[in-house]
């Protein structure tokens, strides 16, 4: 049984390991949840570690400064983690292939990192000559829908390439809106019978780095019964805790809320709408509250 919480407080001691996510949780994509930052804060307090984790497809050092432009308190947490993070290194692993790009063309910060680590860029090129594809997310997603990329994705499926996943996020919310994220992509050229490497949640790759940072340096072991996951997406977060036999703090105001709170703007969690919505998956969270306070 899920319970429902008041706040972070009522787990506090049970855990000594926090994998929190970011968007939807820590902020919105315009303002922070300074109530959120402020409870990882008194886990930090308390002894507790605390990891950020992201499908975000820019670097980690790239979160963090938007961390800081958004007055997110560095005490709030002690490393951050990124989809990207886990992209750079499959980048670097196919080195001198040729790569095709889907996303926005000014999302050049994957190239920048490789290069920053190796010396040299990742080498563009056209669909017909690529050895496999990246996606970074839809290139105008203001606008635009995965169906918008049929025929891209249908070329990719005749020629058998992989497609690399930067962001497994279906959508995600950016100031009260929702738009597709290259996860939706991903998703559907699974469909078709393409090949996917996704490099964030819920796959294991990000949480094995995720451990790596919350161990820190020596041979520090950590009780995996005594991680807590925090996220606001059933499909990820929430998923990802349960395939990895961790707990979870599902936080049903994020791109759940209409869902779970209806249209109204602070509307309460309706109890109903969410034994519906757990009843309709087959997992479900350890714990859930309506957002990450103390």
């Amino acid at each position: 049984m899920t319970r429902l919480l008041p706040g972070l407080a009522s787990l506090a001691g049970r855990y000594d390991v926090i994998l929190c996510d970011v968007w939807g949780v820590i902020h919105n994509g315009l303002s922070a949840f300074q109530k959120a930052a402020g409870a990882l804060s008194r886990i930090r307090a308390m002894g507790g570690k605390v990891v950020l984790m992201t499908n975000s497809p820019n670097p980690s050092r790239i979160v963090e400064a938007q961390l800081g432009r958004l007055s997110v308190s560095r005490e709030a947490y002690d490393a951050i983690v990124s989809s990207g993070d886990v992209t750079v290194s499959l980048l670097i692993e196919r080195m001198g292939a040729g790569i095709f790009q889907i996303g926005p063309v000014e999302e050049t910060a994957l190239f920048a990192e490789v290069l920053a680590l190796r010396g040299e860029a990742p080498r563009l090129v056209p669909l017909k000559q690529a050895q496999f594809v990246l996606c970074i997310g839809l290139a105008d997603p203001w606008r635009e829908t995965p169906e918008d990329y049929d025929a891209i994705l249908a070329a990719m499926r005749a020629r058998r390439l992989e497609l690399i996943c930067a962001n497994p996020d279906i959508v995600v919310e950016d100031g009260g809106k929702l738009f597709y994220c290259a996860g939706a992509i991903a998703e559907r050229y699974a469909a078709a019978g393409g090949k996917v490497i996704q490099a964030g949640k819920p796959y294991a790759p990000i949480y094995a780095r995720a451990l790596e940072l919350a161990r820190g340096p020596g041979n520090n072991i950590i009780d995996r019964s005594r991680v807590l996951v925090i996220g606001d997406a059933m499909h990820t977060d929430i998923k990802g805790a349960h395939l990895q036999g961790f707990d979870s703090l599902f936080v049903t105001s994020g791109i759940h809320r209409k869902e779970l709170h209806g249209g109204a703007k602070d509307a309460s969690l309706d109890a109903a709408a969410f034994r519906q919505f757990l009843e309709a998956s087959d997992f479900a969270p350890t714990a859930a509250l309506p957002e990450l306070v103390w």
